[in-house]
């Protein structure tokens, strides 16, 4: 039989399970990826677990999202996360050294294995060949500890690429192209699977930036082959001998077929605030702009950075604008560096910030209220940029960098420059000397987790009862994002490991007397949400689930999940179930009542659990859980169930 790459990444790895789409599969993990606000959780969570070492072959922890030490906690942060490397055995990738996506892909991923990481964009690895997934915390904590990784198995939509860029046209047309035909919904279930002649102009960085924002189009995951690109990249890294090739077999097919001419592309824009709200870059033309954003894990490449500094050698930056360079790894900014670049930016009138996400998730270089922000990070949900009123329009480097140039929204063909050829730096900036390797076994034995003022060990979690009748809180529309459900940005960020504080923003950007109306009921039956399609979209920040959980949250109802919340809801125990008629999403209000019993009973027999509401009217409700989800949930969540069996195997009870 012959197979693509995606079907042979999953065959080489495969546990449990059938490459049947829809079927869960059980999935060895290689490695595994930590950011460090979602990353502290995973170090609580093993304290929780009683994992004395991890057992998978490399785990990386990296700070880079709170960064911005406006007092004491976020460096007590740093610390804490250096001393639960050392106790767990991670490799730990110091502040500023960069973000994680491309500096795990630089110094430690390797085509054909496999990568869980607790944060959305994980899936960025796949440039590499990768089987590369993002998660909740439980679920890597989970890798951590040697179990395997439990997913769908997607339908792989194989994406067959022609022709070649034209001038002006980069990897971020190629993916806001996608995002324009198939919106924020468009992947969901399905492995996106790059092929074709048109791989041929894309270099590993170029599919970075189209397998990171696959996260967007909801896709499990994205994946390239391993080639001759993937090959000069490693051999440029210092790494050749890492390679291996990993080409799909002559006659393989996919579930979902798809072309793409790269030569017929444009620069595209998404409008505010969705990732899928893509016009022609000439179709928004003239609106004036106060910010230019580039950097970000979406756009981390050197080459990014250097057609901004091209273009604006010799020119200053628009008297309005704000340049702002985010270097995405101190490795970038040192190549920038030696080739002169930064200095023509610089004096271009640019703003440097240091490596990392920074902006992105709204820490530091928030935009003026209403006014528009040009950026090449992945998202632009709102709110997202740390300004609430915020008029954020994703682009590519070239659209950025003519715009604040222009002082407006400027298709960057119109500019009257020639395009610049940029070549790869001269010398390479490699620093392995920013990580600090995992202490042996033996001496990582006795050591205890120090929490400073802003970390709180996990709150316990009951059990899901067999009864329960629950108010409805909250009543949601379509796209609700984790960052809707739990905020970013500097005021919030530094909480998100402190559980009980962090609860108190649960839903602010939606409805702030939420945690108030969810306080009053926690002590009695806890509450339930309602909500439309794709719900939970976004960052797979498992605070999301876990604040409303601590805040009594016993059951979602939703026309649809986004996947990594759905798993995060069944990992603190939470119900999530959909709607069997779709029109009962619009008869059901909040305030209204929620009952269901003999909910074991019910979960285990098949997919209907009926529900009764306060009118004594019924309500027929599905789930789609696997038995072991089931368990997780009747567990009350991903710890009791494994720290209960690890308790059975020190008991000698199978």
């Amino acid at each position: 039989m012959a197979l693509n790459v995606t079907q042979k990444l999953v065959r080489s790895h495969l546990l449990e399970g059938e490459m049947v789409p829809g079927g869960e599969i059980a999935l060895r993990m290689d490695q595994a990826l930590l950011q460090d606000v979602l990353g502290t959780l995973v170090m609580l969570e093993l304290e929780a677990m009683g994992i004395d070492q991890i057992r998978i072959p490399l785990a990386v922890q990296y700070v880079d999202h709170n960064l911005v030490q406006n007092d004491n906690m976020n460096q007590d942060e740093h610390l804490f996360l250096r001393d639960a490397c050392r106790r767990f055995g991670v490799w730990y990738s110091r502040p500023g050294n960069g973000i994680s996506h491309p500096v795990h892909l630089a110094r430690f991923g390797r085509p054909g294995e496999s990568l869980v990481g607790s944060d959305s964009h994980t899936p960025s690895a796949g440039a590499l060949g990768m089987l590369a997934c993002g998660a909740g915390g439980v679920d890597v904590a989970l890798a951590m500890a040697g179990e395997p990784l439990h997913l769908r198995m997607p339908r792989v939509w194989g994406v067959r690429l022609t022709g070649r860029l034209p001038d002006w046209v980069s990897a971020k047309d190629v993916i806001l192209e996608m995002l324009r035909r198939h919106g924020v919904e468009g992947g969901q279930g399905r492995a996106i699977e790059y092929h074709g002649p048109g791989l041929d102009c894309l270099g590993v960085m170029d599919r970075l930036v189209i397998a990171n924002m696959g996260a967007e189009m909801g896709a499990t995951t994205s994946v390239f082959p391993s080639d001759a690109a993937t090959r000069r990249f490693l051999r440029d890294e210092g790494r050749e001998e890492d390679w291996i090739e990993l080409l799909a077999d002559p006659g393989a097919t996919y579930d979902i077929e798809e072309e793409l001419d790269l030569s017929a592309l444009v620069p595209l824009i998404a409008k505010p605030s969705s990732p899928g709200n893509v016009v022609p870059v000439r179709e928004v033309a003239g609106a004036e702009i106060v910010q230019a954003y580039i950097g970000s894990s979406a756009n981390p490449g050197y080459r990014d950075y250097a057609i901004a500094a091209h273009v604006m050698r010799g020119r200053q930056v628009h008297d309005r604008v704000s340049l702002d360079i985010n270097p995405a790894s101190r490795q970038v900014l040192e190549a920038l560096m030696r080739e002169g670049l930064l200095g023509d930016l610089i004096h271009a009138g640019a703003r440097l910030h240091q490596a990392g996400c920074n902006g992105c998730i709204g820490m530091g270089q928030a935009p003026a209220a209403g006014r528009n922000s040009l950026r090449t990070v992945p998202r632009n949900f709102p709110g997202r940029s740390g300004t609430r009123e915020d008029s954020v329009f994703l682009c590519s480097p070239e659209t950025a960098i003519a715009s604040a140039l222009t002082g407006t929204i400027t298709d960057p063909r119109d500019i009257g420059i020639p395009f610049p050829r940029v070549q790869p730096p001269r010398r390479s900036a490699i620093n392995t000397a920013v990580f600090v390797p995992p202490l042996a076994a033996e001496a990582a034995r006795g050591l205890r987790l120090e929490k400073p003022a802003g970390i709180d060990a996990l709150p316990d979690l009951s059990p899901l009862p067999d009864e329960f009748e629950v108010h409805v809180l909250l009543k949601l529309g379509d796209d609700v994002t984790t960052d809707d459900i739990m905020p970013a940005g500097a005021r919030v960020m530094p909480w998100w490991s402190h559980i009980p504080r962090t609860s108190e923003f649960t839903f602010e950007p939606l409805d702030d007397a939420y945690v108030h109306r969810a306080i009053a009921t926690r002590e009695g039956t806890g509450h339930a949400i309602l909500a439309g399609s794709n719900y939970g979209q976004g960052s797979s920040r498992e605070n999301a689930a876990l604040a409303p959980r601590y805040l009594g949250l016993r059951c979602v109802v939703a026309r649809g999940f986004a996947r990594i919340h759905w798993q995060n809801l069944v990992n603190f125990g939470v119900l999530p179930l959909t709607f069997a008629n779709a029109a009962d999403y619009d008869r059901i209000g909040q305030g209204q009542t929620l009952r269901i019993t003999g909910l074991r009973g019910w979960l285990r027999a098949g997919r209907d659990v009926p529900a009764r509401l306060g009118d004594g009217s019924g309500v027929p409700l599905l789930h789609d859980l696997s038995s072991r989800q089931i368990e997780l949930l009747l567990s009350g969540g991903a710890i009791n169930w494994l720290r209960n069996r690890l308790e059975r195997r020190s008991r000698g009870v199978a």
